[in-house]
């Protein structure tokens, strides 16, 4: 999935290395011999979903074409802790010069992908309810973390702005409602293009069926408000909850019969899996 868009995160990965090199590695440069060379082992130390080795393999790519990575457990396995996950070998300078980069995306696209699987598990016997991101990703980062979304096994929302209509409350205040929203936006949008409305109450619902909405999310809502506006709505729009959704409550939200859940926990503040490179045979 990340392949048409290597120059995006190519993009990443130089900043990252950039930031973090400075005007180079000065401890590798006065200890390490340029001869030198060895092979590390990466190595998890939780259990989770690893994500993140088209980064990794650009992270070395980068710094040094002839260091070679040898995958394991590619993208999308389950690990556990003590399970190797791949050998790597190089220069030991290029290695070390590179080890906390890749870590650090490899670490925060496994705990994406991690926290994505635990919320699709726990509803897996509601199989028309899909999970997906929101846009409250870290910016430079998105599609790097939309990426560990779908390997998690959850769907993405938009892009960015331009990718789908999403009225929201502050639209709304803008101008003068939703009927008046959608009908300025359907003027000026492609016939390919989806329209969503963000409501809070049965009333705005009743508004955006009439005005013919797509899309009707649910923002904010009880469980037991959502039902009814399932019922109300009854698939004359897609419906989608969004606001607070946990692991604690995503069950009884799926339960609703909503068609979508979007959480933005997912990518805004989500746990690293905790994974180590060790290198051997100096």
């Amino acid at each position: 999935m990340l392949k048409p868009y290597k120059h995006f995160f190519s993009e990443i990965i130089q900043r990252a290395l950039t930031e973090d090199l400075g005007i180079g590695d000065i401890t590798s440069e006065l200890t390490i011999p340029n001869s030198t060379t060895s092979s590390g082992k990466f190595i998890s130390k939780s259990s989770g979903i690893i994500c993140g080795w088209p980064v990794v393999k650009e992270v070395f790519r980068q710094l040094n074409p002839g260091i070679f990575l040898d995958i394991y457990l590619p993208d999308g396995s389950t690990v556990a802790p003590g399970d190797l996950l791949a050998v790597i070998s190089g220069p030991v300078k290029d290695l070390l010069a590179g080890e906390r980069v890749a870590l650090n995306f490899l670490q925060h696209l496994s705990g994406i992908a991690t926290y994505t699987k635990k919320l699709v598990n726990q509803i897996s016997d509601y199989p028309n309810t899909r999970i997906v991101d929101t846009r409250k990703t870290i910016p430079g980062l998105r599609i790097l973390q939309k990426y560990a979304v779908r390997t998690g096994g959850g769907y993405n929302h938009r892009y960015n702005l331009a990718d789908a209509v999403l009225i929201k409350d502050n639209h709304l205040a803008a101008c003068g409602g939703i009927k008046p929203a959608i009908e300025m936006v359907r003027k000026g949008i492609p016939h390919t293009m989806t329209i969503e409305v963000e409501v809070e109450s049965e009333e705005q619902v009743r508004e955006a069926l009439e005005a013919k909405a797509d899309i009707i999310m649910l923002d904010n809502m009880s469980p037991e408000l959502m039902r009814k506006m399932v019922s109300l709505i009854n698939g004359q729009a897609c419906v989608e909850a969004s606001g607070n959704i946990t692991i604690e409550n995503i069950r009884e939200v799926a339960a609703t019969g909503v068609d979508i859940i979007s959480v933005g926990h997912l990518t805004h503040s989500v746990e690293a899996l905790d994974i180590s490179l060790k290198l051997e045979n100096l």
